[in-house]
């Protein structure tokens, strides 16, 4: 079993041990001798399922075990032994009130990992030891004589006095400082260069953005928010060399706007991480972004202002560079998003029909501007994946008859001969994508049972130019769910190693150092990563090394139960967003800083996810 099936596996037996247990308690309670003998086998052979289940589990990580391990088990097998001492000593009838505190412990293990998930503090056991307690010590007073209940009053409420005390002290306070060198550098003055490199051109650009109502090929119309008045917004494209200069103009988005490059290593004072890089651009205001063109391939621009409403209305477009040599043929960019719950490639929410020409070149370029994953299928023709997030792949084969999983952020790009007969790429199976032929659509071919082509395996190995050497810095991140503080209020948040932002300890790294990150998802949804500034590179997933093509990436989908280590050369100085790609999970917590030293922010606005 992978990761995720013993996450669910265990997640259900902690279900079946909690209502095992409660079940037996009842039935002892009410003189059901035969239902309790049955509760009672079932509660103990699904609490040792799950004690096997959690051993298996170990063998993914402690990360996955360890509230298990420090209270959920302990505590469960403390009450377990606990009630059976007193069944043998003093007969069952008088197990009850053990019986019910053996449930009551079944279901805070099983809550733990909801309410506070990972790590597991010594004030959240605190905390969970004192609802323990407060929950027998209520059980008990209830099954006393009337007269004699007011005697145990105190000693409840000495337990929930605990719990609360407990509970208060496992909130997050602010983060400590990060301590910098005396000198420092301002992420006000990393900008970007004025000049293109030899033999590059200026290229040009003004966005402004706008609400507006826009029509999809359906006829549907959509509200929302524009540059330039469409989505996706106007294509930038440039040739190696380039220096791409954007001027940004907030007319009417009252909540701001910037611009992200999101995949490319500007500068980071061109970032556009509102509260860290710039300000918002405020209605009437303007920002102007200078970067060079020096990484060929497709990329997406986006607003980073309270990013998860803007990119979701429609605050994005797409930022193709290509070699000053562009060869010639079809070259389609295909950014797929969903307008209303309506999915569309571009604004077509159907099959759009392009005329290829038999025998010529074909590149489609792949973008997912959604927050979750899309599959992307091509029937009619074997392609070859040549670029993934930007990056060309090493010695890509021919494939044809699987699935291509596009994370959240995610780019891939596909390459192919076009066949005498039709081509169709559809979007998870369905009725949007695109046809290429003479105009006619070809009948829909069944993709669904297709395998996901794992991209881990996929091409041919090459130096990895010394990044899987030990490294100067090596953080994990633990993905997770859990009560929390983001921006002052208390929360259920994604969480950062039991943090929510802002409240999660910067990264603190040198100019020059390798740095890896070991990013573990433990909750139940995937996780899209995504580092700025930085391309990562994939070194193991599930602790199986690639084995294929260097995998460059910079968004990276972490499903529930996985376990990804990628490596990077800080060669970017600045304070850069490292944060899941989700951009509603952002937003509810699931992002931190990684930082240089010596390079501090003036910024200091709450960061619109």
């Amino acid at each position: 079993m992978n990761g995720q099936q013993l996450i669910a596996a265990d997640l259900l037996a902690a279900a079946v041990s909690a209502a095992a247990w409660l079940a037996t308690a009842i039935a002892v309670a009410s003189g059901r001798r035969r239902v309790a003998v049955a509760a009672a086998i079932a509660a103990v052979v699904s609490t040792a399922a799950r004690v096997a289940i959690v051993i298996a589990l170990a063998g993914h990580g402690w990360w996955f075990v360890q509230d298990k391990v420090t209270l959920a088990l302990p505590l469960l097998g403390l009450a377990a032994v606990t009630a059976g001492l007193t069944a043998l000593r003093r007969g069952i009838s008088q197990a009850v009130v053990p019986l019910f505190m053996t449930g009551y412990a079944a279901i805070c293990g099983l809550l733990f990992q909801f309410l506070w998930g990972y790590p597991a503090s010594p004030a959240q056991i605190t905390a969970s030891l004192a609802l323990v307690g407060a929950a027998t010590a209520v059980t008990w007073w209830l099954r006393q004589p009337a007269a004699q209940r007011a005697a145990v009053l105190a000693g409840v409420g000495a337990a929930v006095l605990g719990l609360i005390a407990a509970a208060l002290g496992f909130l997050p306070g602010d983060p400590a400082p990060a301590a910098h060198p005396h000198h420092t550098v301002s992420v006000a003055d990393l900008r970007g260069p004025v000049e293109p490199a030899p033999g590059g051109t200026v290229k040009r650009y003004a966005l402004t953005a706008r609400q507006a109502e826009i029509t999809l090929a359906s006829g549907q119309k959509v509200a929302a928010w524009t540059f330039d008045g469409q989505v996706p917004g106007p294509a930038l494209t440039a040739s190696v060399g380039d220096l791409v200069e954007v001027t940004l103009t907030n007319l009417d988005i009252a909540d701001g706007v910037t611009l992200h490059w999101h995949g490319y290593d500007v500068r980071n004072g061109e970032d556009g991480a509102p509260g860290v890089t710039q300000d918002e651009v405020a209605p009437g205001g303007t920002f102007v972004y200078r970067f060079r063109a020096d990484q060929v391939g497709t990329y997406w621009y986006h607003t980073h202002q309270v990013s998860d409403r803007g990119v979701r209305l429609g605050l994005y477009g797409n930022l193709i560079v290509r070699p000053r040599s562009a060869s010639v043929g079809t070259d389609l960019v295909l950014p797929v998003h969903t307008f209303d719950g309506v999915l569309a490639i571009g604004t077509h929410d159907g099959m759009d029909s392009r005329p290829v020409p038999a025998g010529e070149p074909v590149r489609l370029r792949l973008i997912n501007t959604d927050n979750t994953p899309h599959r992307f299928t091509l029937s009619g023709s074997a392609f070859r994946v040549v670029a993934a997030d930007g990056n060309d792949l090493n010695g890509p084969t021919e494939v044809r008859d699987v699935a291509l999983r596009v994370a959240a952020g995610a780019r891939y790009d596909i390459a192919f001969t076009m066949p005498s007969g039709p081509v169709a790429l559809r979007i998870d199976d369905g009725p949007v994508g695109v046809a290429l032929s003479g105009g006619a659509s070809g009948e829909h071919q069944d993709t669904s049972a297709w395998p996901e082509l794992d991209l881990t395996s996929y091409g041919t190995p090459a130096s990895w130019g010394g990044l899987d050497a030990r490294p100067d810095k090596d953080f994990a991140l633990v993905l997770d769910r859990g009560l929390s503080i983001v921006d002052g209020k208390p929360m259920y948040a994604h969480t950062v190693n039991g943090g929510a932002y802002p409240n999660i300890p910067e990264q603190i790294v040198r100019e020059g150092d390798l740095v890896a990150f070991t990013v573990v998802n433990r909750g139940f949804e995937t996780h899209p990563w995504h580092l700025h500034g930085h391309r990562v590179l994939v070194l193991a997933k599930d602790g199986k090394p690639v084995t294929g093509s260097p995998l460059l990436l910079d968004t990276f989908d972490v499903r529930p139960g996985e376990v990804w280590r990628v490596a990077f050369r800080a060669s970017n100085p600045g304070v850069w967003m490292n944060h899941c790609h989700n951009l509603t999970h952002a937003d509810q917590g699931m992002a931190l800083h990684l930082s240089y030293e010596g390079v501090v922010t003036p910024f200091h606005g709450a960061h619109g996810g």
